[in-house]
């Protein structure tokens, strides 16, 4: 498989949010959303196998090399990119991981179906908004493959995208297939590229509709520089 980076950080996003976790971030993405914060990681990147992967992840989850069997101090990993399954090595990754007693979730722009993911893998899946510049995009299957489990999630930047985010989720019950619904504000690109959306402003409709979703902040980006690679 093509990896851009795999590190050590926070976890920024989704209901494990604070959280300490390793992140093994593949490369290549065939979407181009508006406010994509990741751009670097859709060409480039080292070839490694899953043995490698795999190794790397244990050593910055503190587990003891001489003891393969030992509980990793860090056990939480999450598989991104880009858009990470795009490569076939992510199944039999997060098959391997799972077994060396990891807690694994995927996040995957939703354009990809999820249903080959073992199933206690959880599975933070994104539903495109019209300003994302991918609407359209969201395969419909996965709806069936969720489970209470897994986690879906908005990227929100207008009025539009909060519209269409909101009617979604009522037209599809996800209150009812999935653990949590995800509703983040485009947080502003430090470099000018796209405008954010005030999470204040998003969390007014939100509780002025009454709807039952989690406002989703990238938490890593008020720890560290926006703009800042491997954190």
């Amino acid at each position: 498989m093509v990896v851009t980076e795999i590190f050590k950080s926070i976890q920024g996003e989704s209901t494990r949010a604070g959280l300490p976790c390793i992140f093994v971030r593949l490369t290549g993405c065939n979407l181009r959303c508006a406010w994509c914060d990741t751009a670097y990681a859709f060409y480039g990147g080292a070839k490694m196998t899953v043995d490698e992967v795999l190794r790397r992840v244990d050593e910055l989850a503190g587990r003891d090399a001489g003891k393969p069997d030992s509980r990793p101090a860090i056990s939480l990993v999450e598989l991104t990119g880009g858009e990470p399954l795009l490569q076939e090595e992510i199944h039999p990754l997060a098959e391997r991981l799972l077994a060396a007693g990891y807690t694994v979730m995927v996040e995957t722009s939703g354009e990809r179906f999820i249903g080959r993911l073992p199933r206690e893998v959880i599975k933070i899946v994104d539903v495109k908004c019209p300003d994302s510049g991918e609407p359209d995009t969201f395969e419909m299957k996965n709806l069936e493959s969720l489970s209470s489990n897994d986690e879906v999630k908005f990227v929100i930047s207008t009025r539009r995208d909060y519209e269409f985010a909101r009617e979604f989720t009522r037209e599809h019950g996800l209150d009812a297939r999935v653990r949590q619904i995800l509703f983040s504000p485009v947080f502003e690109d430090p470099e000018g590229k796209w405008q954010g959306l005030s999470a204040r402003v998003l969390s007014e409709w939100i509780l002025e509709d009454r709807l039952l979703v989690r406002l989703g902040l990238q938490l890593h980006k008020f720890i560290w520089d926006p703009a800042m690679r491997g954190v």
